[in-house]
């Protein structure tokens, strides 16, 4: 990017979680091309409070209302506006001050604020998987409708739109998502019914949030991103497979209809596509660590074990019946994973949670949005009744 072209203006929702902290990094990195317009956390006031004294956004929002005094006071010597509430979110996505919006916020809370940007027709980095995964239909359409284009973050589906550049005539044949397969890949149930939240927390490649590190360990990541995938690029079931690579060096790959397979690579760093997404079309120079072939002679490929991880084939059974479904999964999961990270449940019996409560929820093939937020709060009752919590 030029100095003669204004600074792109980021507001980052979800700024003090993994992708925001990483976003802000990249940003201070390009203090020439990019600058910080807004930035929100749910709850961490301290680290919201030491972001906004370092960027000087025009605002800021604390979601939990209790912090709100805290944050105000806090950054009363500032020019910054600070806002509180989930109602807030809505109105400050809808601000006409900034053009790019990172959507961090982890899980279901993510789609309102997401969706209000996307009827502002702003462009979205998008890092939330699960407002695709929860209401794809909506989002995609009002996308296109407004206009709004949607640059994902997430690894694989970055590397699936950096193969797709030049390529809008050229029919997709399928895509091959890579997974690393985890901190317990190769392990059996024998060996999983034991695992507690320190140990699934370790994940081998990637440094990412409490969530979706037991998402990963659980491969209920990689079915949730077979979801996004299918709205992303407009994909059938069929056209979606995932082969385990435990280096992640490859981070995903498209096969056309000629038979030639593109794959983009590169070492495992969440840095990269946000950076991707907040210069596209452009890249950005940089001087992260480069891949070194040498280090890696060999990059190994295997089948995921679906007997095992049976969160894939629950995700892949939502991703067949549509509708619904995937909500459902998505926010069974969410409550689940919460209590197995609160120590409340068993790692095996995350994927009891989602099958069962995926069982008892009435299913709508073609809900409205009203419809998804009422399946979301159903599900969750239903699974945290499962778990008495």
């Amino acid at each position: 990017m030029s100095s003669e072209t204004p600074k792109k203006r980021i507001a980052i929702f979800g700024s003090t979680g993994s992708i925001g902290t990483q976003a802000l990094d990249v940003i201070r990195a390009n203090s020439n091309d990019l600058q910080v317009e807004i930035l929100t956390a749910q709850s961490n006031d301290e680290l919201l409070i030491k972001q906004a004294l370092e960027f000087l956004p025009n605002a800021v929002v604390i979601g939990d209302e209790k912090k709100y005094e805290n944050v105000k006071n806090a950054l009363a010597s500032t020019d910054v506006k600070v806002f509180t509430g989930e109602e807030s979110l809505e109105e400050v996505a809808s601000f006409d001050t900034y053009e790019v919006m990172i959507a961090a916020i982890v899980g279901f809370a993510g789609l309102k604020p997401t969706l209000r940007a996307v009827e502002k027709g702003k462009i979205i980095a998008l890092a939330n998987k699960e407002t695709l995964v929860v209401a794809g239909d909506i989002v995609m359409q009002k996308a296109i409708e407004n206009r709004a284009p949607i640059i994902p973050v997430d690894s694989e589906h970055s590397a699936i739109f950096q193969c797709l550049v030049g390529e809008s005539r050229n029919p997709i044949e399928r895509i091959i998502l890579t997974a690393s397969g985890g901190p317990f890949f190769g392990k059996k149930p024998n060996f999983l019914v034991n695992v507690k939240r320190d140990h699934a927390l370790q994940h081998p490649n990637w440094s990412m949030g409490a969530k979706i590190t037991i998402d990963s360990a659980t491969l209920m990541n990689k079915g949730l991103e077979m979801i996004e995938a299918k709205w992303l690029f407009n994909l059938e079931p069929h056209q979606i497979e995932v082969v385990i690579h435990p280096q992640s060096i490859i981070h995903s790959m498209v096969q056309f209809e000629d038979g030639s397979i593109k794959a983009q690579m590169g070492l495992p760093d969440m840095k990269l596509p946000i950076q991707y997404a907040l210069g596209f079309p452009n890249r950005i120079k940089n001087d992260f660590p480069r891949f070194n072939f040498k280090k890696y002679p060999v990059l190994n490929f295997d089948e995921p074990d679906y007997k095992t991880f049976r969160n894939l084939g629950l995700a892949i059974e939502a991703l067949k019946s549509g509708g619904n479904k995937p909500c459902v999964l998505n926010a069974a999961n969410e409550v689940a994973v919460w209590a197995f990270l609160k120590n409340r449940i068993g790692f095996l019996d995350i994927t009891a949670v989602v099958e069962k409560t995926m069982e008892a929820i009435h299913f709508i093939e073609k809900p409205t949005l009203q419809e998804y937020f009422d399946s979301d709060g159903e599900a969750r009752n239903f699974a945290a009744t499962l778990m008495k919590l």
